[in-house]
This record gives structure tokens, C-alpha cells and sequence, in this order.
């Protein structure tokens, strides 16, 4: 399997830990950048492969010494989660040596037809998880993601380090991880409306508002929004990510952007309130297992031609504004009722 991006890294551990509880005979390894090695821990049956881009694997003759490497591994089948030109050439590779492969359809076209302007095709498309599992199958693996067991597959809640607690404290305190960023501004709650949904939950003591994110200015900007009340805490910059990691699986629900962070939670159980603009639900990049309740989306009645990209790099004139038409009561009140199933 070869895997790059955080947020599509983290869509692929549901599936996999899926996959090994109905296949507990086959072994899986995942081949991926160094850094995302902490995400399949602990998955029974599931190894991690490094992929060196800038030294032993960089260009096309890297490549071609990936998939020595990894044919080392006595493989039997190749799946190719990421569907770009390095995993196409090694997934060719592999196919040339006779090995079972395939591949993730990203449905481009219906997704074209989700975004243009006109005759727009406003349908929900099937889920990145879908068509993961439809990966699968065609290597002769079916998957049941509908199963009423699914939340078995999930992982404990870690148990938190010393440095960890003492940074958010030891008490019974309700966790809300709130991460306000996102790759694009298209994305990205206006950070006025975020501090007022910040203040209204942290009005309630029993409840404890941990903020997430990362980057010099990011971080400068969490400082502001945690700054007027005891109850919320910046943990960016920090702590390390494998204990931010930890720190998350613990969290009681995440609110998030349409981002890495809302698939980070999402894989490690946590009830996620995800946030759209520019983009929507329906192109498939829900967070797993969650409500589409919980995915709080912008008036497209006020702003007809949502959504207007896949992934929220598109910008469109008159736009800007789109996601104050989620009001900040709203996600409170969606948070709370989270907090009280």
C-alpha cells in the first residue's frame, strides 16, 4: 500500500483496521513517509514500510529500488491507496511482476460534476472509505464498513504521560479539541466566529477546550483565543504529535475544519463536528463514522453554487463570506448534544 498526505493517510486506518478484524490471517504492510509511522501502531497484523523520498527512494530510479525493497517482503498483492504518478509507476512495477493489483478510483469526473457552477449534480458521491474498500475487494478482500460492530475496531483511549497531563491538568473536566485551521481560508471558520463558540462553551466549567494546531502564526493565533478563560488550553507547539495524538484519543468530541485533524480524531474513535466551506460532505471526505448531522455545511441558499472545490483551493469571487452563514450557536449546540449521547 503506498500512502502519502496526512488527512488521506489518516482515511485509510478505519479501513485498515476493518480489513485486519475480518481478515485476521493477512498481513498488511502500509509504505508511507516516516512521520505518519505512529498512525497504524498498534493495528494487529499491520507493519510499516518508510518510504525515504529525499534519499534512497527519490526520483524514478528510487523508485524502481522502492519496489525492490518492498518485493523483499514476499508481497502477494499491491493496493494503492493514493492513485498519483510515484504509485502508479511502483504499482506498474508490481503489476509486470505478476502481482494481484489495484487501485483507488477518485471518481474525478462526478466530482467535476459536484463543483461546476452549472447543472451542477448535487448528490452525495461514494465515501474515500468506499472506495478504499472497493481496493480491497478487488484483490479478493471484501470489506463490511456497515457492520453494527465497527466501533470495536476503534483503539482504546491512550493513557496520557506526565508532560501531557500537566499541561492540561488531571480533572473530570468534558475534553473539546477545537482545531480552526485548515490548508485553504476557504475552509478556514472566521476566527471571530470561532472565539465566540469558544467563550460559549467555555461559560460551562464541567467542560475543558483544548486547541489544536500548528505554525509560528497558527500558534500566535490559538495564544488569542485561549487567552480570557481558565478552561482553555493551546497545546500546539507543545507537545509532541505522537502524544497530541494520544491527547486526541482521549478528547470527549473534536470540532474541526474540513481537515487533517477531523480524520485524526475520526480514526481514533472521537465524535467529530466537522465545519464546510467551500467544499462539502457530499464529495465523500466526511470524517468515518460520523453523522451527517454532525457535518455543519453553509447556506447553499444564500450561496447556490456551493460547493466550488474538492479540496477548497478554488476561490470564487463573492464567496468569501460563505461559511458565516454557520452561526456559532449552531455548533455549540450541535457540540453539547454530542457531549450528552
Amino acid at each position: 500500500m503506498r500512502l502519502s498526505a496526512m488527512g488521506d493517510v489518516a482515511m485509510t486506518v478505519p479501513v485498515l483496521r476493518a480489513f485486519v478484524n475480518q481478515y485476521p490471517e493477512v498481513k498488511i504492510t502500509v509504505i508511507s513517509r516516516p512521520f505518519f509511522k505512529s498512525f497504524f501502531e498498534g493495528i494487529s497484523n499491520v507493519s510499516f514500510f518508510a518510504f525515504d523520498e529525499k534519499n534512497r527512494h527519490k526520483g524514478f530510479l528510487g523508485l524502481i529500488r522502492l519496489f525492490k525493497d518492498v518485493s523483499k517482503l514476499n508481497i502477494d498483492a499491491f493496493a494503492d491507496l493514493h492513485n498519483v504518478l510515484r504509485s502508479k509507476i511502483v504499482r506498474t512495477l508490481f503489476a509486470l511482476s505478476r502481482k494481484r493489483t489495484a487501485f483507488t478510483d477518485k471518481g474525478r469526473e462526478a466530482k467535476k460534476a459536484l463543483t461546476r457552477a452549472e447543472n451542477k449534480f448535487f448528490q452525495p458521491l461514494a465515501t474515500v472509505f468506499e472506495r478504499h474498500a472497493k481496493v480491497f475487494e478487488e484483490l479478493g478482500f471484501p470489506i463490511d464498513l456497515s457492520s453494527r460492530d465497527m466501533g470495536t475496531i476503534f483503539p482504546k483511549k491512550a493513557v496520557l504521560n506526565a508532560d501531557v497531563l500537566e499541561l492540561i491538568g488531571a480533572n473530570n473536566q468534558k475534553l473539546i479539541g477545537i482545531a480552526p485551521f485548515a490548508q485553504y481560508d476557504s475552509k478556514v471558520y472566521p476566527l471571530d466566529l470561532m472565539q465566540k463558540v469558544i467563550h460559549q462553551l467555555a461559560e460551562n466549567p464541567t467542560y475543558k477546550i483544548l486547541l489544536f494546531g500548528g505554525g509560528k502564526k497558527e500558534i500566535e493565533l490559538l495564544n488569542s483565543l485561549s487567552s480570557s478563560n481558565e478552561n482553555v488550553i493551546n497545546v500546539a507547539g507543545k507537545i509532541k504529535f505522537q502524544q497530541e495524538l494520544q491527547l486526541i484519543s482521549n478528547l470527549d468530541v473534536m470540532v474541526s475544519m474540513d481537515s487533517g485533524n477531523a480524520h485524526i480524531a475520526a480514526m481514533l474513535g472521537v465524535k467529530v463536528i466537522s465545519l464546510w466551506g467551500a467544499t462539502h460532505p457530499y464529495a465523500g471526505f466526511a470524517p468515518f463514522n460520523q453523522p451527517l448531522t454532525n457535518s455543519l455545511v453553509s447556506d447553499r441558499e444564500k450561496y447556490p453554487m456551493l460547493p466550488t472545490s474538492i479540496y477548497g483551493n478554488k476561490v470564487v469571487p463573492g464567496y468569501e463570506d460563505a461559511m458565516k452563514t454557520i452561526l456559532p450557536e449552531s455548533v455549540v449546540r450541535t457540540v453539547r448534544s454530542q457531549l450528552e449521547v
